[in-house]
């Protein structure tokens, strides 16, 4: 091997700025070697850290990915505050729709829907906050008065989320823009319907 194929020697690197290097290769190698080609190694590599340390840290390969794609999928999602429930939530979805799409959005709904011991408790952690997240959008639709006060948060969340997963992850149909639309408005009028009995 000549010295300039030689794997470059690990640095030094602890706390947050470990973390967020080993983060950001996890992501790279990734895109580059998909899921099954994403081992604790490569990405050890492509950080400059020892293996031993990203061991030490995620303890699982599963753990690690699903911990560099959630933080990925924040920063792609971010919460919209446009004033108006509609426009929220079209922002928000369609932004999930284009993560979805993407080669580390497919790689976190395979690893989110895999069953694997090590992942139980962290892949109902990670759902359940991006649920709440954006409950907080149909939270404020209530407080303006846009929404009726009996609105289920979560459950609108979750019936416009469900569609989008079940394309993503079943029937292969395209994720687009115009798709986040026509489901926010399907879902926006039964929300706001009469209670039932009211």
């Amino acid at each position: 091997m000549a010295p300039d194929d030689q794997p470059a020697p690990p640095l030094r690197r602890r706390g947050a700025r470990m973390r967020s290097a080993v983060l950001a290769a996890t992501v790279d190698v990734l895109a580059e070697h998909g899921l099954a080609g994403t081992t604790v190694g490569a990405v050890a590599r492509a950080a400059g850290v020892h293996e031993t340390s990203v061991y030490r840290r995620w303890k699982t390969r599963e753990n690690l990915i699903l911990e560099a794609l959630a933080e990925q999928a924040d920063a792609a999602v971010p919460l919209p505050d446009t004033g108006r429930i509609r426009d929220d939530l079209v922002t928000y979805f369609g932004a999930l729709a284009r993560l979805l799409a993407t080669p580390q959005g497919q790689a976190l709904l395979r690893l989110s829907a895999e069953h694997d011991d090590t992942l139980p408790d962290r892949r109902l952690a990670y759902w359940s906050d991006r649920l709440d997240r954006g409950a907080v959008m149909v939270r404020r639709a209530v407080d303006r008065g846009e929404l009726p006060p009996h609105t289920d948060p979560g459950l609108v969340i979750e019936a416009l989320g469900g569609p989008l997963l079940t394309r993503a992850l079943i029937s292969g149909a395209p994720l687009d823009e115009d798709l986040a639309t026509r489901l926010v408005d399907l879902v926006l009028g039964g929300a706001a319907a009469p209670k039932p009995g009211a």
